[in-house]
């Protein structure tokens, strides 16, 4: 060894360990040193990022607060536990007052940095996934906010029934032919056919061929697996994504690619629209009401709104709504008793003639009351994303759970961990009873303060009502019309977290049963389809 190669061995070797010292004082003089959490989580983000690669965060997450119970030994809520460490300065907190600060309309908690990894790297764009301006936010929410009300969104329900349709022939053949198949799949080839045809006025195709169609569903899983884990070392962002992009058909250029060449098309066919109204009950896609008002206020709205508007759709829109499809069906599956009570209350109501046919309307579900209760607690039970929602604790610090938080902490409630908090949803909250949501109003009012699925407050997922559409849309046409069986009743759900948590073994078959016609005759769902 060289006198030179020596010395700088040695250098490097100080500095290691200057560095490892400054992070024993730093713990050691931190005023939340004494918040429970695994050992490693104290000195590095090093832990979390192992701990979100491997995924099943959102298991390891629930097991640091049971570890740390919220409970002492006498029964009487003592705290601990209700704080864990994940990292430097980065804490999950379970506690329901701690939401009401945290995620209120009002709050001043910014997203936290762990966002940027999800966002263009381009420091002029800015999408209301990611944004962390909060007045930027909402400037630009309120650009788009009315395209996805609730009473505009039941004007495109025709895009939901068309969609609906073609899945229903494709379970109708795999009845036939007695196939077991993986329900996700099938779920995310819906919701992606779905908010195509919602978004841009065209299916993609993934329920015709019944496979990933230009490798879009591998596109955006590779961007949910880049997204969780460099967003741990947010900073590493603007230089990785650069590196990304320039790899062959990398899954984030891929989904770019798509979005504007389905903008770009759109908006040279769209020409014969130029005149459609995009007020409310007026029907019309997104893209269709996008461009009129682009061309109606071109500084308002621009080309730039329009597609991002159009990619967080595209993007966000079908595993949030498939994951929340599968789980739905599946905890019906695995609990008969709760499945046939539910095809009771559907057979009733088609019965006392309260039932579209060939399809039950969203409207019409809506007054299900037992099967609204069973997709809520299926939301419960799997929330469709596993991380926590990191905010930064404001400029003056805050007190949470009885801890005062220095400014820059980083404090977020992961909706797996306060949905299995059994003093807001009961000691059996580890089970699937949608009753608890039917058993009183003050319940109810309680549980839904704390009810995640879709996040709080300000940051409210803005594609919520999507999702409530296409769910209560097609989860009482397909119990009416089938029935679901898993293969194995007893194999424990298989998942993988990448910010959404994907079912990945759900297989089950299915068989075809009588729908009533409109002229009241019981009819094969073929015949219904036409």
């Amino acid at each position: 060894m060289s006198f030179h190669t020596s010395h700088v061995i040695t250098f490097f070797s100080i500095l290691i360990v200057i560095r490892l010292l400054v992070l024993l004082v730093q713990a050691w003089l931190h005023p939340l040193r004494d918040v429970p959490g695994p050992f490693w989580a104290r000195f590095s983000r090093l832990w979390y990022l192992h701990a979100v690669s491997r995924g099943d965060f959102h298991k390891i997450n629930v097991g640091l607060h049971q570890k740390y119970d919220r409970t002492n030994a006498y029964g009487v809520p003592s705290g601990v536990g209700s704080v864990v460490r994940i990292a430097p300065g980065q804490y999950s907190i379970d506690d329901p007052e701690a939401i009401k600060i945290i995620y209120s309309h009002s709050s001043p908690f910014v997203k936290a940095p762990w966002y940027l990894a999800s966002a263009n790297a381009n420091p002029e764009s800015h999408d209301l996934f990611t944004d962390r301006n909060p007045r930027r936010h909402s400037e630009n929410r309120r650009k788009v906010a009315a395209l996805y009300s609730m009473t505009s969104l039941v004007a495109m329900e025709g895009y939901v029934s068309e969609c609906t349709s073609v899945l229903f022939q494709r379970l109708s053949e795999l009845a036939a032919s007695a196939q077991t198949f993986d329900l996700q799949h099938w779920m995310q080839y819906y919701a992606f056919d779905v908010i195509g045809s919602i978004t841009l006025q065209k299916r993609f195709g993934f329920l015709d061929v019944g496979a990933d169609q230009n490798g879009l569903i591998a596109a955006l899983h590779s961007y949910l697996v880049y997204s969780a884990r460099v967003g741990v070392y947010s900073e590493w962002h603007p230089l990785l994504s650069k590196l990304v992009t320039l790899l062959p058909m990398s899954g984030i250029s891929r989904l770019q690619a798509f979005a504007e060449q389905q903008i770009s098309t759109a908006s040279n066919n769209l020409g014969h629209e130029k005149d459609v109204s995009i007020n409310v009950g007026q029907g019309g896609s997104f893209l269709t009401r996008l461009l009129k008002m682009h061309s109606d206020n071109p500084s308002k709205l621009t080309k730039a709104d329009i597609f991002t508007t159009c990619i967080t759709n595209i993007g966000a829109g079908s595993d949030t709504t498939s994951v929340s499809l599968t789980s739905v069906m599946y905890h019906l599956m695995a609990n008969p008793s709760k499945y046939e009570t539910l095809c009771a209350e559907i057979h009733e109501a088609d019965k006392q003639g309260n039932l579209s046919s060939p399809y039950i309307s969203f409207q019409e579900a809506q007054k299900l009351p037992y099967l609204q209760a069973c997709i809520k607690e299926a939301l419960r039970m799997h929330p469709a994303t596993g991380l926590p929602l990191a905010r930064v604790v404001p400029e003056g610090g805050t007190t949470l759970c009885g801890r005062f938080f220095p400014a820059g902490s980083i404090v977020g409630v992961n909706a797996w961990v306060i949905h299995s908090n059994k003093s807001v949803f009961g000691a059996d909250a580890e089970l699937y009873r949608p009753e608890r949501w039917l058993e009183s109003s003050e319940l109810s009012s309680a549980m839904d303060r704390n009810f995640m699925a879709f996040g709080g407050g300000a940051r409210t997922c803005i594609g919520k009502n999507i999702s409530l559409l296409e769910i209560g849309t097609l989860v009482p046409n397909l119990i009416r019309a089938f029935h679901f069986e898993l293969v194995d009743q007893n194999l424990e759900p298989e998942c993988e977290n990448v910010w959404f948590v994907k079912q990945k073994n759900i297989r089950c078959k299915v068989r075809s049963l009588q729908v009533t016609s409109d002229s009241g005759k019981n009819v094969s769902v073929n015949d219904a389809l036409g």
